[in-house]
């Protein structure tokens, strides 16, 4: 199994209870596609180094997962790119 990193960046404007059900439901698309071990780590509201979409803020979120199957990412970053309320995301094999 590989080990993925994936850092995601949501809209400062979202509710604590609106981003907490957001990174449920990716979680569960990444259990969903085989992933194992998943672990969430909350890194709270930060500044952008620039701005992004007209913001200066953003809610960081750092996910930690092992799968198998290599198109999971892909699929990751299709529902990333279709959330409007996620403003960034990365993974990295570790």
């Amino acid at each position: 199994m590989t080990k993925y990193e994936t850092m995601i960046i949501l809209n400062i404007d979202m509710g604590e209870e609106d981003r907490k059900n957001l990174i449920q439901s990716l979680s569960n698309v990444l259990k969903t596609n085989g992933a194992d071990k998943i672990e969430v780590n909350e890194w709270g509201k930060r500044e952008f180094a620039y701005e992004i979409e007209k913001q200066n803020y953003g809610y960081y979120y750092v996910v930690n997962f092992e799968a198998d199957n290599v198109n999971i990412n892909k699929e990751f970053a299709r529902i990333c790119g279709i959330n409007q309320n996620v403003v960034r995301q990365m993974t990295i094999a570790l």
